[in-house]
């Protein structure tokens, strides 16, 4: 978040501070400290759907909560629908997709090391890998890949213009449509398969299906966000890749300590409203008043996480909030979790003379994009 979102005046010194944001109206209160984060995204009184038709503060000066949207659903409305498709992500489900997802991203390995260096390794493996296996989870058909990354791409945007991001939500709808109106009598255990059964049961309508696989399809990026920074930890710290190559058994919890480290995701989540008030440490929450909270922050909190700065692959427990928490938690981190270790399994064993091919102070950080991660990554 840069420093402009916090008045000067004010610095943050609680668990709760009030901060401007670029979009939207007012000022919000943005939560930081990991208890009260998980406090906020797990009580009632803090409400997704009542943002919907307020004017608050936002992250994205376009980024204007619609009504209908899931994300913006609150139990048991939201609960209804993401046990429609929970079997796609249950263990079970992420397990059925592993030996394809290892091939995909052997096939990608494979092509990079034909073309020889220099390669980005963001266009060549952390971009099309993720995509790839959320649409096998989602039951997308390869022909229709690329445009689903293209449409993603423009509908996380935080670039300034509403139009490009509404135009890729409403066509990304269009083909789900399709998509779940062939699979009402499916028997898949994909998640739009099991969106279309849903809706054939008449347990969940026609829109909220596609609202649901749009919001999942979507979701899977964040795994390229994730892995571009991920990476980018490893190739600057070969002490770290160096470790993981000869102790691979290391591998899990090193990845969930990666998550904790890396800003995953944007700075502060979607906003929520306070149905009453509510007092978050020493700051009084005025029922009405816009909410917002902030995991990478969370992820960082001394009193959870001893010497956050420090990557410390034995770190245990290590309760990071990188999938959020709540209801709301991303139903899609067992997967995120498997994609990460095949990333940096393969890689590592595959590529061990892996390193930057420019240098460190070359690395663009784009602005823009769904997370603060680098745009490209030259290797060689």
């Amino acid at each position: 978040m840069s420093e402009e979102t916090i008045p000067r005046s004010a610095p943050p010194r609680g668990p709760a501070a009030r901060v401007g944001l670029p979009g939207g109206a007012g000022r919000a209160w943005l939560v930081t400290r990991h208890h009260e984060v998980r406090m906020v995204t797990g009580d009632p009184r803090f409400s997704r759907e009542a943002v919907v038709g307020r004017q608050v503060a936002l992250l994205a000066p376009h980024a204007v909560p619609a009504r209908g949207t899931v994300g913006l659903l609150d139990p048991p409305g939201h609960t209804r629908l993401r046990r429609s498709v929970a079997a796609a992500f249950t263990a079970r489900g992420v397990e059925r997709v592993r030996h394809r997802a290892r091939e995909l991203l052997d096939e990608l390995v494979g092509a990079m090391l034909r073309q020889g260096p220099p390669a980005d390794l963001t266009a060549a493996v952390l971009g099309p890998f993720p995509i790839a296996v959320g649409c096998e989870l989602m039951g997308v058909p390869a022909a229709d890949r690329h445009a689903m990354h293209t449409w993603t791409q423009l509908a996380l945007s935080r670039a300034p213009g509403a139009g490009a991001g509404a135009r890729a939500r409403h066509e990304m709808a269009a083909c789900f449509s399709d998509l779940i109106g062939l699979r009402r009598d499916g028997t898949g255990e994909d998640a739009t398969s099991l969106l279309g059964a849903a809706v054939g049961r008449g347990e969940v309508t026609p829109e909220e299906a596609v609202g649901l696989a749009v919001l999942l399809q979507t979701g899977g990026e964040a795994v390229t966000d994730s892995g571009r920074q991920l990476l980018h930890v490893l190739l600057t710290r070969p002490d770290l890749a160096e470790r993981l190559r000869s102790e691979p058994k290391t591998r899990p919890r090193a990845v969930d300590e990666l998550l904790r480290w890396i800003p995953h995701r944007a700075a502060a989540g979607p906003p929520r409203i306070a149905l009453e008030d509510v007092r978050i440490g020493g700051a009084r929450i005025r029922a009405g008043d816009a909410v917002h909270v902030s995991y990478p922050a969370a992820n960082r909190d001394p009193d959870v996480f001893p010497d956050p700065d420090t990557i410390d692959f034995s770190r245990s427990p290590n309760p990071h909030l990188a999938f959020g928490s709540g209801p709301h938690r991303c139903p899609g981190a067992r997967l995120a979790r498997l994609e990460a270790e095949l990333l940096v399994g393969v890689l590592l064993d595959r590529v061990p003379g892996l390193r930057p091919a420019v240098p460190l102070e070359d690395v663009t950080f784009g602005a823009g994009a769904p997370a603060p991660g680098p745009q490209a990554l030259p290797v060689t």
